[in-house]
């Protein structure tokens, strides 16, 4: 088709008609990248598409997608995609006249490939980590050949996929994630005391939180250790650590124990929190004021965003991308130094008023940038625009 072709009819289309869309995601695990399909899905499916799933079965991940409406065709394990299940699976991608493929795991790309050999559709990949190491032999150029877009979650991953990736520049582009906002007057105090009533602590307890898969790129260890650090010149402040400590909540299990341990040891083990696996984290922050987020080497981070949107003060690493996402919203430090992670957190701890700039600018920057309502328009437009490519 030729350009001005394309334009009238992506104009036709985004009307009346709403290709199907299957999101592929296989991953066993617990983290906001296996949470991704379900709440995009669910959007989708709130604008009138029809959303279906391809999960592996008893994933938390083919929950997520059942619960929230998606169709789920589930299979053991990938490998069974490699015999009869694949046929039995492209028959049921073609009764539901499936339009766009969007994987969300590198290997799921695979499964994504050989679904192209039986039909041609608009193939999406959300990259979600961001590669560092190069993927242009052989195999990965084969296996990407039928990748329409790449998405990438941050500018910080956009330039790892462009210089490790065996796709056309042309064909990646940053999309950053969106979250759900809640419209609030943000000179009005939060009066929620869930978490507060649940561990029997006093309303006027300072709370410092992080949110995460309990595992050591998480930075979790060293911030115990700064809160270590700060606990006798702050004793009304407690450490909230939320994410789940077993293997089926994407827990490193042996990183988990060796944590707990820690906290055990520590001479102000009473006022560590472990919260473990929660579904309820919006509230959760809407109540901590400080929300530390030592991550090694993020490539997003959504938690950054979810914080941001329930007025949580931001102490982030210094280095992936909660730089970018944060902008001068954030205080920052080195995620694998406890002192400068100590530092940091004096700085709010010292200065109320700092708290209240930076959850408040931290709020307006997330409305402005980072709504679930704007990602999900964004992504909208780029189906869109793909199927019409296809015809």
């Amino acid at each position: 088709m030729e350009y001005t072709e394309v334009t009238s009819y992506l104009h036709n289309i985004s009307n009346d008609y709403k290709p199907a869309i299957l999101h592929i995601c296989l991953s066993t695990g617990c983290g906001g990248l296996e949470m991704y399909p379900s709440r995009v899905g669910g959007q989708f499916l709130q604008k009138g598409y029809c959303v279906f799933g391809l999960a592996s079965k008893n994933s938390r991940v083919a929950k997520f997608m059942k619960n929230a409406g998606m169709n789920v065709f589930t299979v053991k394990n990938k490998f069974q995609l490699f015999g009869p299940k694949l046929f039995e699976l492209t028959r049921w991608l073609q009764k539901n006249k499936i339009k766009i493929i969007h994987s969300h795991k590198s290997g799921d790309i695979l499964i994504s490939m050989l679904l192209s050999l039986f039909t041609t559709r608009f193939s999406v990949f959300t990259e979600h980590i961001g590669v560092k190491h190069s993927k242009k032999d052989v195999y990965h150029r084969l296996v990407y050949r039928h990748i329409n877009q790449v998405l990438s979650v941050s500018n910080e991953t956009y330039q790892r996929n462009m210089n490790t990736l065996p796709v056309s520049k042309t064909n990646i582009q940053c999309l950053w994630l969106g979250t759900h906002i809640d419209a609030r007057d943000i000179s009005t105090p939060s009066i929620n005391h869930k978490l507060k009533s649940e561990l029997n602590l006093s309303k006027d307890t300072m709370l410092i939180g992080t949110v995460g898969r309990i595992c050591k790129g998480k930075g979790q260890s060293e911030l115990l250790t700064a809160f270590e650090l700060i606990a006798d010149e702050y004793p009304n402040a407690h450490l909230i650590l939320i994410g789940g400590l077993l293997e089926d909540e994407g827990a490193d299990v042996g990183f988990s124990l060796i944590l707990q341990s820690q906290a055990v040891a520590s001479a102000h083990t009473a006022r560590i929190h472990f919260v473990g696996y929660r579904l309820d984290v919006s509230e959760l922050l809407d109540e901590i004021q400080i929300v530390c987020l030592p991550y090694y080497n993020e490539a997003f981070g959504l938690t950054a965003i979810e914080a941001m949107s329930q007025r949580c003060a931001i102490v982030a690493a210094n280095t992936g991308a909660l730089p970018e996402i944060l902008g001068d919203t954030g205080v920052y430090c080195d995620p694998q130094s406890s002192l400068s992670i100590a530092i940091g957190l004096k700085q709010y701890l010292s200065m109320p008023a700092l708290i209240h700039k930076n959850a408040t600018n931290g709020y307006l920057r997330v409305t402005k940038h980072f709504s679930m309502q704007g990602h999900v328009d964004k992504l909208e437009s780029i189906y869109l625009n793909g199927v019409a490519q296809l015809v």
